[in-house]
Protein backbone atom coordinates (compact mmCIF):
# COMPACT_ATOMS: atom_id res chain seq x y z
CA UNK A 1 0.00 0.00 0.00
CA UNK A 2 1.33 3.56 -0.93
CA UNK A 3 0.67 6.41 0.97
CA UNK A 4 0.83 9.69 -0.67
CA UNK A 5 0.35 13.10 1.10
CA UNK A 6 1.30 11.82 4.30
CA UNK A 7 2.28 14.12 7.23
CA UNK A 8 4.50 13.31 10.21
CA UNK A 9 1.90 12.59 12.59
CA UNK A 10 0.00 10.17 9.75
CA UNK A 11 3.50 8.94 8.88
CA UNK A 12 4.02 7.67 12.33
CA UNK A 13 0.62 5.95 12.94
CA UNK A 14 0.64 4.58 9.67
CA UNK A 15 4.21 3.13 10.73
CA UNK A 16 2.41 2.12 13.73
CA UNK A 17 -0.62 0.43 12.85
CA UNK A 18 0.17 -0.79 9.79
CA UNK A 19 2.28 -3.83 10.70
CA UNK A 20 -0.63 -5.10 13.01
CA UNK A 21 -2.59 -5.31 9.77
CA UNK A 22 -0.03 -6.84 7.78
CA UNK A 23 0.03 -4.03 5.84
CA UNK A 24 3.71 -2.76 4.71
CA UNK A 25 3.23 0.87 3.70
CA UNK A 26 5.57 2.82 1.32
CA UNK A 27 5.00 6.57 2.51
CA UNK A 28 5.37 10.18 1.28
CA UNK A 29 4.75 13.09 1.80
CA UNK A 30 4.13 13.77 -1.39
CA UNK A 31 0.75 14.96 -3.18
CA UNK A 32 -0.04 12.07 -5.78
CA UNK A 33 0.74 12.98 -9.10
CA UNK A 34 1.67 11.34 -12.50
CA UNK A 35 5.23 12.15 -11.90
CA UNK A 36 5.42 10.12 -8.48
CA UNK A 37 2.22 7.69 -9.43
CA UNK A 38 5.70 5.00 -10.32
CA UNK A 39 5.82 4.70 -6.20
CA UNK A 40 2.65 2.87 -6.12
CA UNK A 41 4.01 0.27 -8.91
CA UNK A 42 3.62 -3.32 -7.52
CA UNK A 43 0.86 -1.89 -5.14
CA UNK A 44 -2.78 -2.35 -5.78
CA UNK A 45 -4.13 -0.41 -2.83
CA UNK A 46 -3.35 3.66 -2.07
CA UNK A 47 -4.19 6.21 0.49
CA UNK A 48 -4.72 9.78 -0.31
CA UNK A 49 -5.24 12.58 1.66
CA UNK A 50 -7.81 15.82 1.15
CA UNK A 51 -6.05 18.89 1.67
CA UNK A 52 -4.82 18.60 -2.40
CA UNK A 53 -6.43 18.29 -5.49
CA UNK A 54 -6.00 15.01 -7.51
CA UNK A 55 -5.70 15.50 -10.62
CA UNK A 56 -7.58 13.15 -13.44
CA UNK A 57 -3.94 12.64 -14.69
CA UNK A 58 -2.66 11.28 -11.85
CA UNK A 59 -5.48 8.82 -11.31
CA UNK A 60 -5.24 7.84 -14.85
CA UNK A 61 -1.28 6.99 -13.87
CA UNK A 62 -2.12 5.31 -11.22
CA UNK A 63 -4.40 3.23 -12.95
CA UNK A 64 -1.36 2.56 -15.41
CA UNK A 65 0.64 1.04 -12.41
CA UNK A 66 -1.68 -1.08 -11.42
CA UNK A 67 -3.87 0.91 -8.73
CA UNK A 68 -7.36 -0.79 -8.57
CA UNK A 69 -8.26 1.01 -5.10
CA UNK A 70 -8.03 4.48 -3.60
CA UNK A 71 -8.83 5.20 -0.12
CA UNK A 72 -9.33 9.14 0.69
CA UNK A 73 -8.43 10.12 4.23
CA UNK A 74 -11.33 12.09 4.71
CA UNK A 75 -15.36 12.01 4.04
CA UNK A 76 -15.75 14.11 1.37
CA UNK A 77 -14.23 13.20 -2.29
CA UNK A 78 -14.60 17.14 -3.52
CA UNK A 79 -10.55 16.74 -3.91
CA UNK A 80 -11.11 13.68 -6.90
CA UNK A 81 -13.12 12.65 -9.64
CA UNK A 82 -14.39 9.69 -8.66
CA UNK A 83 -16.13 9.02 -11.66
CA UNK A 84 -12.83 9.59 -13.84
CA UNK A 85 -11.30 7.28 -11.24
CA UNK A 86 -13.90 4.75 -11.92
CA UNK A 87 -13.68 5.28 -15.58
CA UNK A 88 -9.57 3.98 -15.35
CA UNK A 89 -10.57 1.16 -13.45
CA UNK A 90 -10.23 2.71 -9.84
CA UNK A 91 -12.61 2.12 -7.00
CA UNK A 92 -12.48 4.84 -4.71
CA UNK A 93 -13.37 4.78 -1.11
CA UNK A 94 -13.80 7.11 1.70
CA UNK A 95 -12.98 6.87 5.06
CA UNK A 96 -15.27 7.52 8.83
CA UNK A 97 -13.60 9.40 11.75
CA UNK A 98 -14.73 10.04 15.11
CA UNK A 99 -17.96 12.68 14.65
CA UNK A 100 -17.43 13.98 17.57
CA UNK A 101 -13.87 15.39 16.50
CA UNK A 102 -16.11 17.93 14.19
CA UNK A 103 -18.99 18.45 16.44
CA UNK A 104 -17.31 19.13 19.89
CA UNK A 105 -15.21 22.10 17.88
CA UNK A 106 -18.64 23.19 15.89
CA UNK A 107 -20.39 23.71 19.52
CA UNK A 108 -16.63 25.59 20.70
CA UNK A 109 -17.21 27.83 17.46
CA UNK A 110 -20.69 28.63 18.08
CA UNK A 111 -20.21 29.91 21.74
CA UNK A 112 -16.92 31.85 20.90
CA UNK A 113 -18.97 33.62 18.36
CA UNK A 114 -22.56 34.64 20.42
CA UNK A 115 -19.90 35.56 23.63
CA UNK A 116 -17.11 37.57 21.27
CA UNK A 117 -14.24 35.74 22.06
CA UNK A 118 -12.38 36.72 19.43
CA UNK A 119 -12.51 40.48 20.11
CA UNK A 120 -12.06 39.45 24.08
CA UNK A 121 -9.14 37.58 23.06
CA UNK A 122 -7.62 40.12 21.00
CA UNK A 123 -8.35 43.05 23.26
CA UNK A 124 -6.69 40.77 26.34
CA UNK A 125 -3.79 40.26 24.41
CA UNK A 126 -3.07 43.82 23.95
CA UNK A 127 -3.78 44.20 27.97
CA UNK A 128 -6.57 46.02 27.24
CA UNK A 129 -9.18 43.93 30.18
CA UNK A 130 -12.84 46.10 29.65
CA UNK A 131 -15.17 44.53 28.73
CA UNK A 132 -16.74 44.42 25.16
CA UNK A 133 -18.99 46.98 24.01
CA UNK A 134 -21.34 44.08 23.01
CA UNK A 135 -22.83 41.91 25.44
CA UNK A 136 -22.99 37.73 24.70
CA UNK A 137 -25.52 35.37 24.29
CA UNK A 138 -26.56 32.02 26.09
CA UNK A 139 -27.65 29.43 23.58
CA UNK A 140 -30.65 28.87 25.98
CA UNK A 141 -32.01 32.11 24.42
CA UNK A 142 -31.18 31.19 20.81
CA UNK A 143 -32.49 28.89 18.08
CA UNK A 144 -29.84 27.01 16.56
CA UNK A 145 -30.71 25.54 12.69
CA UNK A 146 -28.20 22.28 11.60
CA UNK A 147 -28.27 21.88 8.00
CA UNK A 148 -27.45 18.48 7.25
CA UNK A 149 -28.02 15.59 10.04
CA UNK A 150 -25.83 12.78 9.23
CA UNK A 151 -23.41 11.61 11.65
CA UNK A 152 -22.12 15.09 12.94
CA UNK A 153 -24.90 17.03 12.03
CA UNK A 154 -26.55 14.18 14.46
CA UNK A 155 -24.12 14.51 17.47
CA UNK A 156 -24.16 18.49 17.14
CA UNK A 157 -27.84 18.09 17.76
CA UNK A 158 -26.64 15.88 20.92
CA UNK A 159 -24.54 18.47 22.44
CA UNK A 160 -27.34 21.29 22.00
CA UNK A 161 -29.66 19.37 24.04
CA UNK A 162 -27.40 20.15 26.93
CA UNK A 163 -27.81 23.74 26.49
CA UNK A 164 -31.16 23.75 26.38
CA UNK A 165 -31.80 25.88 22.91
CA UNK A 166 -34.19 25.09 20.54
CA UNK A 167 -32.84 23.36 17.79
CA UNK A 168 -34.31 22.82 14.00
CA UNK A 169 -32.96 20.72 11.43
CA UNK A 170 -33.19 20.54 7.48
CA UNK A 171 -31.63 17.30 5.75
CA UNK A 172 -33.37 15.55 2.70
CA UNK A 173 -33.50 12.35 4.55
CA UNK A 174 -34.09 13.08 8.04
CA UNK A 175 -32.30 10.67 10.34
CA UNK A 176 -32.83 12.18 13.55
CA UNK A 177 -35.88 12.94 16.13
CA UNK A 178 -34.97 16.59 15.82
CA UNK A 179 -37.75 19.23 14.35
CA UNK A 180 -37.09 19.10 10.35
CA UNK A 181 -38.53 22.13 8.95
CA UNK A 182 -37.64 23.64 5.06
CA UNK A 183 -34.67 24.99 4.57
CA UNK A 184 -35.40 28.29 4.19
CA UNK A 185 -37.71 27.95 7.36
CA UNK A 186 -35.02 27.19 8.70
CA UNK A 187 -33.07 30.08 7.77
CA UNK A 188 -35.83 32.76 8.67
CA UNK A 189 -36.06 31.10 12.19
CA UNK A 190 -32.53 30.20 14.05
CA UNK A 191 -29.94 33.01 15.30
CA UNK A 192 -27.19 30.23 14.46
CA UNK A 193 -26.79 28.49 11.10
CA UNK A 194 -24.41 25.44 10.93
CA UNK A 195 -23.47 23.15 7.98
CA UNK A 196 -22.92 19.78 8.19
CA UNK A 197 -23.65 18.63 4.42
CA UNK A 198 -21.03 17.20 1.93
CA UNK A 199 -20.26 19.31 -1.10
CA UNK A 200 -21.71 18.28 -4.23
CA UNK A 201 -22.84 20.40 -7.27
CA UNK A 202 -26.12 20.69 -5.80
CA UNK A 203 -24.86 22.34 -2.37
CA UNK A 204 -22.42 24.47 -3.48
CA UNK A 205 -23.36 28.04 -2.38
CA UNK A 206 -25.90 26.50 -0.74
CA UNK A 207 -26.44 29.65 1.21
CA UNK A 208 -26.24 32.00 -2.06
CA UNK A 209 -26.90 35.69 -1.43
CA UNK A 210 -30.69 35.28 -1.21
CA UNK A 211 -30.73 33.06 1.50
CA UNK A 212 -28.41 34.34 3.46
CA UNK A 213 -30.26 37.92 3.17
CA UNK A 214 -33.32 35.83 4.22
CA UNK A 215 -31.45 35.12 7.43
CA UNK A 216 -32.45 36.46 10.52
CA UNK A 217 -30.98 39.87 11.57
CA UNK A 218 -27.54 39.54 13.97
CA UNK A 219 -27.84 36.00 13.67
CA UNK A 220 -24.10 33.83 13.18
CA UNK A 221 -22.99 31.56 10.25
CA UNK A 222 -20.92 28.58 11.64
CA UNK A 223 -19.01 26.25 9.13
CA UNK A 224 -16.79 23.39 9.63
CA UNK A 225 -17.66 21.28 6.52
CA UNK A 226 -16.72 22.74 3.20
CA UNK A 227 -15.92 26.48 2.12
CA UNK A 228 -18.11 26.45 -1.00
CA UNK A 229 -21.21 25.81 0.45
CA UNK A 230 -21.34 29.80 1.09
CA UNK A 231 -20.95 32.31 -1.39
CA UNK A 232 -17.86 34.21 0.30
CA UNK A 233 -18.49 37.71 -1.31
CA UNK A 234 -22.14 37.47 -0.21
CA UNK A 235 -21.07 36.80 3.38
CA UNK A 236 -18.66 39.50 3.42
CA UNK A 237 -21.76 41.78 2.33
CA UNK A 238 -23.96 40.91 4.85
CA UNK A 239 -21.12 41.21 7.49
CA UNK A 240 -20.35 44.12 6.75
CA UNK A 241 -23.77 45.33 6.18
CA UNK A 242 -24.71 44.19 9.63
CA UNK A 243 -27.53 42.29 8.73
CA UNK A 244 -25.46 39.28 10.08
CA UNK A 245 -23.70 39.11 13.51
CA UNK A 246 -20.40 36.89 12.73
CA UNK A 247 -19.70 33.69 11.46
CA UNK A 248 -17.40 30.92 12.77
CA UNK A 249 -15.57 29.81 9.81
CA UNK A 250 -13.41 26.23 10.00
CA UNK A 251 -13.22 26.04 5.84
CA UNK A 252 -13.50 28.52 3.40
CA UNK A 253 -13.82 29.03 -0.55
CA UNK A 254 -10.06 29.15 -1.92
CA UNK A 255 -8.31 27.29 0.84
CA UNK A 256 -6.28 25.36 -1.00
CA UNK A 257 -2.56 26.54 -0.80
CA UNK A 258 -3.24 28.69 1.91
CA UNK A 259 -4.60 26.58 4.81
CA UNK A 260 -2.07 24.07 6.09
CA UNK A 261 0.77 26.27 4.82
CA UNK A 262 3.13 28.48 6.62
CA UNK A 263 1.99 31.69 4.88
CA UNK A 264 3.95 34.12 7.43
CA UNK A 265 6.09 35.53 4.77
CA UNK A 266 4.35 35.18 1.76
CA UNK A 267 1.34 37.37 0.33
CA UNK A 268 -2.23 36.00 0.51
CA UNK A 269 -4.08 37.04 -2.75
CA UNK A 270 -7.75 36.37 -1.36
CA UNK A 271 -8.73 39.62 -0.40
CA UNK A 272 -11.87 37.93 1.06
CA UNK A 273 -10.01 35.94 3.64
CA UNK A 274 -7.98 38.82 4.42
CA UNK A 275 -11.24 41.08 5.14
CA UNK A 276 -12.98 38.41 6.89
CA UNK A 277 -10.09 37.76 9.43
CA UNK A 278 -9.75 41.76 10.04
CA UNK A 279 -13.64 42.02 11.39
CA UNK A 280 -13.89 41.81 14.90
CA UNK A 281 -16.92 39.12 14.98
CA UNK A 282 -15.58 36.36 12.62
CA UNK A 283 -13.57 33.52 13.37
CA UNK A 284 -11.17 31.53 10.70
CA UNK A 285 -9.72 28.63 11.29
CA UNK A 286 -7.38 26.39 8.94
CA UNK A 287 -9.57 23.22 8.54
CA UNK A 288 -8.92 22.27 11.45
CA UNK A 289 -12.14 20.64 13.42
CA UNK A 290 -11.49 16.70 12.32
CA UNK A 291 -8.54 17.18 13.55
CA UNK A 292 -7.74 15.02 17.38
CA UNK A 293 -5.81 12.28 18.34
CA UNK A 294 -8.82 10.18 17.91
CA UNK A 295 -9.87 10.86 14.38
CA UNK A 296 -6.61 10.72 13.45
CA UNK A 297 -6.73 7.36 14.74
CA UNK A 298 -9.96 6.45 12.86
CA UNK A 299 -8.49 7.45 9.87
CA UNK A 300 -5.44 5.78 9.12
CA UNK A 301 -6.79 2.57 10.90
CA UNK A 302 -10.37 2.70 8.97
CA UNK A 303 -8.09 3.51 5.52
CA UNK A 304 -6.41 -0.03 6.29
CA UNK A 305 -9.32 -1.65 6.84
CA UNK A 306 -10.60 -0.79 3.27
CA UNK A 307 -7.75 -1.59 1.70
CA UNK A 308 -7.67 -4.84 3.23
CA UNK A 309 -11.66 -5.25 2.40
CA UNK A 310 -11.30 -4.50 -0.99
CA UNK A 311 -8.47 -7.14 -1.67
CA UNK A 312 -10.92 -9.42 0.45
CA UNK A 313 -13.88 -8.69 -2.63
CA UNK A 314 -15.44 -6.97 0.12
CA UNK A 315 -15.43 -3.27 -1.47
CA UNK A 316 -16.27 -0.36 0.80
CA UNK A 317 -16.58 3.09 -1.52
Amino acid sequence: MTVYGCGRDEAALFRKVAPHFGVVPTITDEVVSEANAGLASGNRCVSVGHKSRISNAALRALSQVGVAYLSTRSIGFNHLDVDYANSVGITVGNVSYSPDSVADYTLMLMLMAIRGAKSTICRAEAHDYRLNEVRGKELRDLVVGVVGTGRIGAAVIDRLRGFGCQTLAHDDRPQTSADYVPLDDLLVQSDIVTLHVPLTTATHHLLNRERIERMKLGSFIVNTARGPLIDTEALVDALESGHLGGAALDVLEGEEGVFYADRREKPIDSKLLLRLQEMPNVIITPHTAYYTDHALRDTVENGLLNCLEFESGNQHG
